[in-house]
C-alpha cells in the first residue's frame, strides 16, 4: 500500500507512519510543523519507503501530485487541542474545514480513498452516553469559541460523506476519543501529558473545574492497530465510525492516579475554567464511545490499559 498522511509528523500520524513503514507500506508524509514535529518522525528518516514534505495541504499542486502518488489518504492534518482553540479560532476553523475541502477535492480526481480524522468533541454536549455514531449533536451557542472546533470536524463529516454519496469517493470518518500515548505534547492543553509533566516536576498537578469530568483515554497503538484494519475493510467505506476504549475516569481520580504512578508528592490543585480558558467556558461532562459498529467491522478491542498507557507517558517524559 502506498499511503499519504496529512499531519503525519504529528502524534497519531508518527505513530501510523511507523506502523505503515513496519508492514511494508509506502508512507509519504505532508506536514507544516504549525502543531506536529520534525522529532517525532527523525527515527524513520533514511527508511526504505519513506518520504516527507514540509509543506501545507493548501500547497495544492504538491498534494495533487503526493495524492496522485498514494493508493489511500490519511487525512489528519487538523487545529488540535482545546486551548489552541480557544485562542485561536480562526486558524481552527479555516485550517480544519478548508484543509478537507482541498484534499477530498484532489482525491475524488482519482477516487483515491480518504480516511477523514474526526473526534468525539462533535457529539458536543450531548447526554445520551455512550455516544453512539447515528446520535444527534449538540452543541453549544456559536458565541462560545470552544465549539468551533467541533462544528468544524462536523462539517468536514458533512462534506466527506457528500463526496461519497453524490460523487462516490470512497471515504472512511472516524471519530477519535481522548487517543494518548508516547510523544504527545501537552502544548495545546492534552491532559495526560500535563499531568505526567507537572508529576514529574513536583509541580501542582491542575485539574479544570471540578474534577467530575471524565473521559475515556486509548492508546494509539490501538488506534493506529484499528485504522489500518478500517482501510482493508470495503464495509468501512461511507460510514462514521467511533474509536476509543469504553474505561472511564474521572479528571480528578486521573491526577491521583498519575501521581500514585510517578511517585510524585505534587499537590492537586483545582482550576476554575473561566480561569483556565476563557469566561463562560463550557465543557463535556462525559465522552464515552459505543464501539459496536467498530467491533463489527474489524472485530475491534483496546489491548491497552489505562495503567499501560500512564506507566508508558511517565517513561516517555522521564527519557525526555
Amino acid at each position: 500500500m502506498r499511503a499519504l498522511i496529512t499531519g503525519g509528523a504529528g502524534f497519531i500520524g508518527s505513530h501510523l507512519s511507523e506502523a505503515l513503514l513496519d508492514q511494508g507500506s509506502q508512507v509519504l508524509i505532508l506536514d507544516d510543523l504549525s502543531t506536529g514535529s520534525i522529532d517525532n518522525v527523525a527515527h524513520l528518516k533514511g527508511r526504505p519507503g519513506f518520504e516527507y514534505f514540509i509543506d501545507s495541504v493548501n500547497n495544492e499542486p504538491l498534494l495533487a501530485e503526493l495524492i496522485d502518488r498514494s493508493d489511500v489518504v490519511f487525512h489528519l492534518a487538523a487545529a488540535v487541542g482545546v486551548k489552541l482553540i480557544v485562542e485561536q479560532p480562526v486558524h481552527t476553523i479555516e485550517t480544519n474545514v478548508h484543509g478537507t475541502e482541498v484534499v477530498l477535492k484532489h482525491a475524488n480526481k482519482k477516487k483515491k480513498l480518504v480516511v477523514i480524522a474526526s473526534t468525539s468533541e462533535v457529539y458536543g454536549k450531548s447526554n445520551d452516553v455512550p455516544f453512539r455514531e447515528d446520535a444527534d449533536l449538540v452543541l453549544g451557542p456559536t458565541p462560545k469559541h470552544r465549539w468551533a472546533y467541533a462544528c468544524s470536524k462536523a462539517i468536514d463529516e458533512f462534506l466527506a460523506l457528500a463526496y461519497w454519496k453524490e460523487r462516490k469517493l470512497p471515504v472512511i470518518v472516524v471519530r477519535f476519543f481522548n487517543t494518548v500515548g508516547p510523544r504527545q505534547t501537552g502544548r495545546y492543553g492534552m491532559v495526560i501529558p500535563n499531568f505526567v509533566r507537572q508529576a514529574l516536576a513536583g509541580e501542582p498537578i491542575t485539574v479544570f473545574g471540578d474534577g467530575t469530568q471524565s473521559r475515556a483515554f486509548t492508546h494509539v497503538g490501538d488506534v493506529v492497530d484499528a485504522l489500518l484494519k478500517l482501510v482493508a475493510e470495503p464495509r468501512a467505506i461511507g460510514q462514521v465510525i467511533n474509536i476509543g476504549t469504553t474505561q472511564e475516569i474521572t479528571m480528578a481520580a486521573l491526577a491521583d492516579r498519575i501521581r500514585e504512578l510517578s511517585s510524585s508528592k505534587s499537590v492537586i490543585k483545582f482550576v476554575p475554567y473561566d480561569e483556565a480558558y476563557e469566561s463562560g467556558f463550557e465543557d463535556m461532562p462525559r465522552r464515552v464511545p459505543d464501539l459496536e459498529r467498530i467491533n463489527a467491522l474489524i472485530g475491534y478491542d483496546p489491548k491497552q490499559t489505562l495503567d499501560d498507557i500512564l506507566i508508558q507517558v511517565i517513561d516517555y517524559f522521564r527519557k525526555k
